[in-house]
């Protein structure tokens, strides 16, 4: 039988042309929401390249404030008030709530008004990357928000098991999983490219060792320097290289602490893709994630990744098959699971080909549908729906 076009309304801090995971899942959702017949509209911060008279009936800019240590990010705010005259003109069938900030307190709020069905994703772990800046009890008291604000959707969407059963440990209550996928066309070993390698200073047969994603402290990259000082130890007679591709604010300290490796900067779309495919060996050493997109990207690249057990790595890689698994937190296992990769030729080649092969059967149509299936359940049950949100004087300032 055939769905019913929606009004859904996806509500979130960052979005396409923004870069980075948030950003690029909710590309991804709604262009496929859209291309099953669903009507998205979307609420978000204005971005540095809006153009004036840029929003209209499906897209709602609001007014942002730069996020401290993201540069290019921004919290959003918009006042109860604006989203209640706009959706009683125009009501959604249901919110898609991406991000807790002020943004998505505020619609939160009104849509529990106005009873507009609302589920939520819990798609970065902010209190985990309090944690990793030594900021202990404001990682307890974005737990307890964060529990607060989650109570009151009908669902809130997790990407991995892992972090399903981390949440319910911390009391969260209601908790879906929603998969990643990866476009396998765009992440291709076939756009692998030897004069970019050339610029790297490999040979065709050299080892491309590669990170790509944001340099910050919480993404533990303290490990590649060891782990490539490792490699370089155990295979003095291959020629080695990291390839960093990303930017962040630790970039000028990692500069200095890897004078060898080669930083790329940001990269988009097919150049990103060429990048990955011109590698290798692909080191992830996070500790912070709820998923983990690159892990993916990076499978169907044909590159071999080593990374922790968990999220994304978890889900998607057969340790000593499809890749290489550590115990979270084991450096030593970590590195020497990169190592292991090196050891014969055929290992290497076998691991990349296996990650691809992976990756082909991750595509995003199916996750479309099933995130589909989360907004359907949640209208037919709205009137289930647990009692309103008290009032909090942060979703009141003026927008």
């Amino acid at each position: 039988m055939k769905t019913p076009p929606l009004h859904i309304t996806l509500v979130s801090e960052t979005f396409p042309p923004e870069i980075n995971g948030v950003a690029n899942i909710l590309g991804r959702l709604s262009e496929g929401l859209r291309l099953r017949g669903h009507r998205v509209e979307v609420v978000r911060p204005r971005q540095g390249g809006d153009v004036t008279g840029l929003a209209g009936p499906d897209l709602l800019l609001a007014r942002g404030w730069p996020l401290p240590g993201y540069p290019g990010l921004q919290w959003g705010q918009v006042s109860m008030h604006k989203l209640l005259r706009r959706w009683r003109r125009q009501r959604p069938d249901v919110l898609y709530i991406a991000t807790q900030g002020p943004l998505g307190l505020s619609a939160l709020r009104a849509a529990r008004r106005l009873g507009i069905a609302v589920i939520s994703g819990f798609h970065t772990n902010f209190p985990q990357y309090a944690g990793q800046y030594g900021l202990g009890l404001l990682a307890r008291a974005l737990t307890g928000y964060l529990r607060a604000f989650h109570r009151r959707t009908a669902i809130t969407l997790v990407p991995s098991a892992s972090q399903r059963l981390d949440l319910q440990r911390r009391g969260f209550e209601r908790l879906g999983v929603l998969a990643r996928g990866v476009d396998a066309t765009l992440f291709n070993p076939a756009r692998r490219n030897q004069a970019l390698r050339d610029s790297w200073g490999l040979g065709p047969d050299d080892v491309a060792v590669l990170h790509v994603g944001r340099l910050a402290v919480e993404k533990n990259l303290g490990l590649l320097k060891p782990c490539l000082q490792a490699l370089q130890r155990d295979y003095p007679q291959r020629r080695l290289r990291l390839i960093l591709i990303g930017d962040g604010p630790q970039r000028h300290s990692l500069e200095q602490q890897l004078p060898d490796a080669v930083f790329c900067g940001v990269q988009r779309a097919e150049a990103l893709a060429e990048h990955y495919a011109s590698g290798d060996l692909f080191l992830f050493p996070s500790l912070t994630e709820t998923f983990g997109n690159v892990v993916l990207e990076a499978m169907a690249s044909g590159l071999a990744v080593i990374a922790f057990d968990e999220a994304a790595a978890a889900q998607h890689i057969h340790h000593g098959h499809s890749g290489g698994l550590a115990m979270p937190g084991d450096s030593a296992g970590f590195i020497e699971a990169a190592c292991w990769l090196l050891e014969e030729d055929e290992t290497l080649r076998r691991v990349r080909l296996n990650a691809r092969h992976h990756a082909l059967h991750q595509g995003w149509a199916a996750i479309v549908e099933q995130f589909e299936g989360h907004l359907l359940e949640a209208c037919s049950r709205q009137s289930t729906l647990v009692p309103p949100l008290k009032a909090y004087p942060m979703a009141d300032k003026p927008g």
